[in-house]
């Protein structure tokens, strides 16, 4: 499961990465920054070759699943409703 933490950027553009998701992460590590619409995407320098495409198929349907719920293209399932609607994929 994901973690969720809220920054913000300064005038300089500059975005203080939470002390609670900097664990495994280490002063002056070096990241790459995917941009996909008005979302970033950020990954270790040192990880990036290892699954970037993966990375970039993920940010795409975070983006495709983003611009579909802002549609109205979603419906509300139970968790019972999703857990048998998952067993049958």
């Amino acid at each position: 499961m994901s973690n969720i933490s809220i920054t913000r950027m300064s005038s300089k553009g500059q975005v203080v990465i939470p002390s609670d998701m900097r664990e495994g992460f280490e002063e002056g590590e070096k990241f790459v920054v995917i941009r996909s619409g008005d979302r970033l995407l950020l990954k270790s320098v040192n990880a990036f070759d290892k699954n970037i495409e993966e990375d970039l198929r993920f940010a795409d349907s975070v983006e495709k699943a983003w611009k579909s719920h802002d549609n109205g293209e979603f419906r509300r399932l139970s968790s019972k409703e999703f857990l048998k609607e998952l067993k049958e994929w």
